[in-house]
């Protein structure tokens, strides 16, 4: 008989340990963790996150993990806060397969579970990595969104398995602790549908919270439902309508990790918007003047019609809307000739001017591109002018990409730009450096304390 999924799953994070890892996976860790904590800094002020960080202090303890603004708090509050710090400006990585993910959303479950452990840096890095390869085959195995359901579902896995192995729960435990956050905390992906709202950057750090809350319920000796995937009212019957299959999972049996083919942003926008902004990021340059556009046309593939070019997004009313949004993306990108925080400000995505350009963009889908996607992104636009002059460009592969890696010093830039309204130059370069040495941190505590020091 086969082994279900969650016993395969707690198996994994059982066996794998720091010294399965690869030379790429510890580098690769080291660098999503710089990249999303520089996200967190760069949502320093976001009213999600202060808003969460307010009901995290109604919940103090001198034994449980800290937000990055440096309070102590229970360990699923503190993961709570500081997922929505990594997501909130949709700036964190992503993994893109037949369901999309945020695999860095996971290092607010490894940190906080982390710190109340008492864990090292190696530790740390290998909860992370096995966190990620959970959620990431999970993505590659089977699209919930066609049925209804968040992405942030496979989270509720991923979270309690990085977040078990570091409390050090026993297989029986962490199976209970998969079916106590797999059956309760299912999200309904009406959270990206339509008009956005905060909860699109807190529905992830909800699935963190709950994994945590969930792990800490199972080692105290709460059971939960089981077979959680496979019982006959479990996540294949009632969340997927379909039961799927994990092949080899990363560092067994000769196969690779996962974590090293996630892609790092290089643009604070939706991933399959990234190589449209590329392109049109190249076309301002060349159009120069553009008064004189008649018309766009984005050709793309059916993911990007589908999450990020819905009626809605050609007048968003929220940031959340915009920086999820295909056409505004191409709009702003063709307008100012950049695409950063600001271009994302309340005043920005409502100027009028902007969206009678956004207005003349067309998004459609192309049967050949779609054949190219999820390997690449490709996304072509081709720019028409009043004189009767076209202008086109195409890109399959972003800044960031697995297939156009940033470098580690792009890595620091973003992290310095995200860090510099908040922090001097002298508490970034700590940080960094005790990132960078991460495997031979004792404790996260201190790194996580110097982002106390923000003002």
């Amino acid at each position: 008989m086969a082994q279900n999924l969650a016993d395969r799953f707690a198996d994994y994070a059982l066996d794998t340990n720091y010294s399965d890892m690869t030379e790429s996976a510890i580098h690769e860790t080291k660098r999503r963790l710089i990249d999303a904590l520089g996200c967190a800094l760069g949502a320093w002020d976001a009213d999600s996150p202060t808003a969460a960080e307010r009901v995290a202090k109604l919940s103090r303890s001198d034994q449980g993990s800290r937000s990055l603004y440096g309070s102590m708090t229970s360990p699923d509050m503190a993961a709570f806060v500081n997922g929505i710090l990594f997501r909130y400006l949709d700036f964190n990585d992503t993994y893109l397969s037949k369901e999309p993910a945020h695999p860095s959303d996971n290092l607010a479950a490894t940190l906080a579970a982390a710190e109340v452990a008492g864990s090292s840096g190696k530790d740390l890095i290998a909860a992370t990595v096995v966190a990620y390869e959970i959620q990431c085959r999970l993505a590659d195995a089977w699209s919930i969104r066609a049925e209804g359901w968040d992405h942030v579902c496979y989270g509720a896995f991923s979270t309690v398995v990085g977040a078990g192995k570091l409390l050090g729960l026993t297989k029986e435990q962490l199976i209970h602790a998969q079916g106590i956050s797999g059956n309760a905390h299912m999200a309904m992906r009406q959270t990206r549908a339509g008009e956005l709202s905060m909860w699109k950057g807190a529905a992830f750090a909800n699935a963190s919270r709950n994994g945590v809350l969930s792990t800490l319920l199972a080692k105290e000796g709460m059971t939960g439902p089981a077979p959680i995937f496979e019982g006959e009212m479990g996540f294949f019957a009632e969340v997927s309508h379909g039961e799927f299959d994990i092949p080899d999972l990363g560092g067994k049996d000769g196969a690779d990790f996962m974590l090293p083919k996630t892609y790092i942003k290089y643009w604070p926008a939706e991933y399959h918007s990234q190589s449209a902004i590329d392109a049109a990021l190249q076309l301002r340059a060349e159009i120069g003047d553009i008064s004189g556009i008649a018309s766009i046309k984005c050709e793309t593939f059916d993911a990007a019609v589908e999450i990020i070019a819905d009626p809605e997004k050609w007048r968003p009313k929220t940031r959340e809307t915009a920086d999820h949004s295909l056409p505004y993306c191409i709009g702003v990108a063709l307008a100012d000739g950049e695409v950063g925080l600001p271009q994302f400000e309340q005043e920005r995505f409502s100027d009028e001017s902007l969206l009678d350009l956004v207005a003349k963009i067309k998004v459609v889908a192309d049967d050949e591109i779609n054949t190219r996607y999820p390997e690449s992104i490709p996304n072509r636009i081709t720019v028409k002018m009043n004189d009767g002059s076209e202008h086109q460009r195409e890109v399959s592969y972003p800044r960031g990409h697995v297939g156009n890696p940033m470098d580690d010093s792009e890595v620091e830039d973003k992290f310095h730009g995200m860090a510099d309204r908040w922090l001097d130059r002298s508490t970034q370069d700590s940080i960094l450096e005790r990132l960078w040495a991460l495997d031979d941190q004792s404790s996260l505590s201190p790194i996580l304390a110097e982002f106390a020091k923000a003002k």
